[in-house]
């Protein structure tokens, strides 16, 4: 999550740095900023790759926001081609690089949770 307005290194190139990686695309982006008709000069909607919220926000913009910056960054991420891992034929390997492959996400999408809790327990403290 970052401002559109940075002082070194706007939000916007710090998006562009993230896209131009493929190993990071698959990072949950939220840009949040006070003034969204600057945004919407340089980035018309919908924004596929992020999330926006815009500045003051209310704690269910927030989560909104961040859930839907999950979604969008598991749409976009990088998926392994399983043809190029594994001989053509090796049925049994290739299942097998599957589950692994299933179970990499499930630890992903575990991690995940628990940040967004850390996150969602974090504006609670802050709002309260």
């Amino acid at each position: 999550m970052f401002d559109v307005l940075l002082p070194k290194m706007s939000g916007w190139e710090v998006f562009q740095s993230v896209q131009e990686r493929p190993e990071l695309r698959a990072i949950p982006l939220v840009l949040m900023s006070g003034r969204k008709e600057e945004v919407l000069e340089k980035i018309p909607e919908p924004f596929e790759y992020f999330a926006f919220v815009e500045k003051p926000f209310e704690q269910k913009e927030l989560v909104a926001a961040i859930k839907e910056a999950m979604v969008k960054a598991k749409k976009h991420a990088p998926v392994a081609s399983v043809g190029s891992a594994v001989p053509a034929g090796d049925l049994a390997a290739e299942v097998q690089l599957l589950k692994q492959q299933v179970a990499q996400m499930h630890g992903e999408i575990d991690q995940l949770k628990k940040q967004l809790g850390q996150l969602v327990n974090f504006i609670k403290q802050r709002l309260s």
